[in-house]
């Protein structure tokens, strides 16, 4: 298994502009069968060191997670929306047992 997470950091972190980027990665399993798992959290404790929504996804294998990566939906819905609020990101990524 392949788990696959990412902290987003954006713009304008409303209650509107954070919800609506957990609702769009919400979406994501309905359009692309290879995500096995998906957790989507809202920073409660701000802080400087803080980001605004956390990813946590898994996949089957690494050829799963390339997959996704380059899914139309991923490349054309989610990250065109992130690109327009995103101010940075984070990503790890490592294989579980």
């Amino acid at each position: 298994m392949v788990t696959h997470m990412v902290l987003f950091k954006l713009h304008d972190p409303t209650p509107a502009n954070v919800q609506a980027t957990r609702d769009l990665l919400a979406a994501m399993p309905e359009h692309i069968p290879q995500l096995r798992y998906i957790e989507i959290g809202a920073n409660a404790v701000h802080s400087d060191r803080s980001y605004d929504v956390a990813l946590v996804t898994r996949f089957d294998s690494w050829a799963d997670l390339d997959t996704y990566r380059n899914h139309p939906h991923h490349l054309n819905v989610v990250s065109a929306h992130l690109q327009r609020v995103l101010a940075t990101s984070a990503v790890v990524d490592w294989e579980t047992a």
